[in-house]
């Protein structure tokens, strides 16, 4: 067998995440590294909580790196949430001893919130969705950043 003709496939699974005190977004990456797909949305407890089930789920999808959406204020300053998410950032990474990269979130889920109004996605759902959505619209971004 010739080992100079084989192919060596390498799949990536990036993990988006739009973090929050209630609820988290959870996306993930196709093996390419190319396409953002909404996974759920994790019901927390605090972040203790958060970071055990994000763990939980980034190991059963078989995460290789972490996104997290950083919060913004308008003006690109962070946010009074930043600290939050710096903080549950070195959290998850310990858990997962996975690299965490920040992703600017601002819009994400104005963004998301738009797409379900154009798509009439209406109704109770539309909160146990709309995290996801974010998750994946900031994973998204950062995979189109990665290829420019």
């Amino acid at each position: 067998m010739n080992l100079l003709n084989q192919k060596v496939v390498i799949i990536i699974k990036i993990i988006g995440i739009d973090y929050g005190d209630a609820r988290v977004g959870v996306a993930a990456s196709d093996g390419t590294g190319f396409l953002a797909s909404a996974v759920c949305t994790i019901n927390v407890n605090g972040m203790r909580d958060a970071c055990k089930k994000v763990a939980d789920k980034i190991k059963e999808l078989g995460g290789t790196k972490i996104v997290l959406g950083l919060p913004k204020n308008m003006d690109g300053s962070e946010s009074f949430r930043a600290d939050k998410s710096k903080a549950f950032a070195e959290m998850i990474s310990e858990a997962t001893n996975l690299e965490v990269v920040f992703v600017d979130e601002r819009l994400s889920t104005v963004e998301a919130y738009t797409y379900m109004n154009i798509t009439d996605f209406n109704g109770k759902k539309r909160r146990a969705v709309i995290d996801a959505l974010s998750a994946q619209i900031i994973l998204q971004s950062y995979l189109d950043a990665q290829r420019r």
